[in-house]
């Protein structure tokens, strides 16, 4: 069984969706992150977060994560979060980092470090 709002990886285009379920803190970093260029390290900080947190890389087509869709289960996700807002700010930071981090090393698509020069 296939649902609609299924993909392989949280979608950014669920996270205004997300906006309301948390306090003030929350709401200002779903808008920090849906308003962000597509691929912008805002935009996939906020996609390996959640990530993260939901579990994406577990869930497979038959699972029930995956039945119920990518907006049901990362508003569950985010709901039964047990640290407040400012812990899952933090995630963010961190997961950001990562991305940057990730980028500066210049990876090639094969896991090694990119040579100039190279073909």
């Amino acid at each position: 069984m296939y649902h609609g709002d299924t993909e392989i990886l949280f979608p950014m285009r669920v996270a205004p969706a997300l906006r309301d379920l948390r306090g003030e803190v929350w709401a200002r970093l779903v808008r920090r992150a849906a308003v962000a260029p597509d691929a912008s390290a805002d935009a996939l900080a906020f996609s390996l977060m959640l990530i993260r947190l939901s579990g994406c890389l577990t869930c497979h087509t038959d699972s029930y994560r995956a039945m119920r869709g990518c907006t049901a289960c990362a508003t569950l996700t985010v709901r039964r979060f047990r640290g407040d807002d400012t812990e899952l700010v933090a995630l963010f930071e961190k997961a950001r980092g990562d991305v940057v981090g990730y980028i500066r090393q210049g990876k090639d698509g094969r896991g090694r470090p990119s040579r100039e020069g190279e073909d």
